[in-house]
């Protein structure tokens, strides 16, 4: 789709070839990039599982639009992007709070669920929770390319149902997802990646988020993970089923806290270059939320032999290892994040490991025999290429050149992976998440100059 949209900026009539689920995804991607009206092809279909059908779908309904869109001039469709019809200091709808969900619903402002209504005495109430100003730019966020505010950031947190102390976290989440790293732009895909957030340092307890049990259903995380679902739908414009693409749908976005008391290593933040006393706010995304295995001390292995083999086979199983071993500017992005227990974590740090050699162990050890490598990448993907393929276009390192009964990495770096500690303090428990296209990004969350008096406000 973007090197048609490039041509199409140069002058060269170009036309993107989808299915027919995958016409409004390519329109508003494109209007995201500057063409508001891409030409568009659509197979009706999916086409990864026809065979005898599929020449004949190309003569005969194919070919013909290629043409047309190649021939005939375009006329202005319209991509159905987020548009703001009104000034967003205005009210814009008087009611109850029935009629008000009704009307937000609507309009699609909601995720399904009742919101509060964002009344102006509300946001200002967060307002007062960030130095910004209220106009001021956070983040133009792809695909809609609509301005996040602090204005808007602060109704869709009210919408969520969350505190005004949590304002300063999604305003540092913004600025997260729209770096350019995180790749915001990418997340429709229909694989269906769910962003969440992490918060490290002081503040997690001042705010009142859980690092423990339950962490992610529990205290004020679900607002404040709600609030990023929903700053994303409105801001970002992203639409379930329109240029959010998840085959199956998606949970809700989640926020969890490190428990940086059980941590027998430093804390997420403080590897990557913070000091342990600022706040911070990373985003993440993950394809998959499932099965939390437990590894056991036995008497032929110790508690870190164990979790170290356990996480090895979790990244042969959670994640696309087709796409984790590939290298080079055009190898998907991919990232997983480990959230470890805190037992598992501590039996691993008494075992001599560092989070780096962790990360080194889980590289070398986490591995596949070549025949499944071949196999995935033949009948999973889209590309149909084979493993030597791969190795020819630098995809894959000269490694995978071997024989079928070879085992092969599933990572190309221990880069990779990402380990954060939370969870149960009294459970033995791992959870793998494998989050395609988007890079953990990571922002400082800078409070204000009255943090302090206005936490003792919101007590009384």
């Amino acid at each position: 789709m973007r090197p048609a949209v490039e041509a199409e900026k140069a002058g060269i009539p170009s036309v993107v070839v989808t299915t027919t689920g995958f016409t409004t995804l390519a329109q508003l991607a494109a209007k995201a990039a500057g063409v508001e009206d891409l030409r568009i092809a659509a197979y009706s279909g999916a086409y990864g599982l026809h065979q005898s059908e599929l020449k004949e779908n190309i003569k005969k309904v194919l070919f013909d639009q290629i043409i047309d869109g190649l021939t005939k001039q375009v006329k202005g469709k319209g991509s159905g992007a987020p548009s703001m019809g009104w000034n967003p200091r205005e009210v814009i709808f008087r009611g109850t709070l029935d009629e008000v969900n009704k009307f937000f619903y609507s309009n699609e402002w909601t995720d399904g669920l009742p919101i509060i209504p964002p009344t102006k005495e509300r946001v200002e109430k967060f307002l007062q929770y960030t130095q910004r100003s209220p106009d001021e730019e956070i983040a133009i966020l792809a695909q809609a390319n609509l301005k996040a505010v602090p204005l808007n950031i602060a109704a869709n947190a009210v919408m969520a149902g969350c505190r005004p102390e949590h304002m300063p976290i999604l305003v540092a989440a913004v600025e997260a997802i729209g770096d350019e790293r995180y790749n915001l732009n990418n997340i429709g895909t229909t694989w269906g990646v769910l962003p969440f957030l992490l918060v490290n340092g002081p503040m997690i307890k001042q705010v009142g988020m859980e690092s423990a049990g339950q962490l992610i259903s529990r205290g004020w995380n679900p607002a404040i993970g709600r609030a990023l679902g929903l700053i994303i739908r409105n801001i970002a414009g992203y639409r379930p089923a329109r240029n959010y693409m998840g085959t199956f749908g998606y949970p809700l976005v989640f926020a969890l806290a490190e428990n940086e008391e059980e941590n027998p290593w430093e804390p997420y933040h403080v590897e990557h270059g913070f000091d342990r006393k600022v706040n911070t706010v990373t985003m993440g995304a993950t394809i998959n939320w499932g099965w939390p295995p437990s590894p056991y001390s036995v008497p032929e292995k110790s508690g870190a032999e164990s979790s170290l083999e356990l996480l090895a086979i979790e990244l042969t199983k959670k994640p696309s290892v087709v796409r984790t071993c590939e290298q080079g500017p055009r190898a998907m992005k991919n990232v997983i994040t480990l959230l470890l227990a805190p037992p598992v974590a501590k039996a691993i740090a008494n075992g001599g490991y560092s989070k780096q050699g962790i990360k080194e162990y889980l590289y070398e050890k986490a591995r596949v025999p070549w025949s499944e490598m071949e196999w995935m990448n033949r009948y999973t993907t889209p590309e149909m290429l084979t493993v030597r393929e791969k190795v020819k276009m630098g995809l894959y390192s000269e490694d995978y050149l071997v024989g079928p009964n070879d085992m092969v990495r599933v990572l190309s770096s221990p880069d990779l992976v990402h380990i954060v500690v939370c969870g149960d303090p009294n459970r033995n428990r791992v959870m793998t998440l494998w989050g395609g296209y988007v890079q953990m990004t990571t922002k400082e969350i800078k409070l204000p100059a009255k943090w302090n008096d206005l936490l003792n406000e919101a007590k009384d």
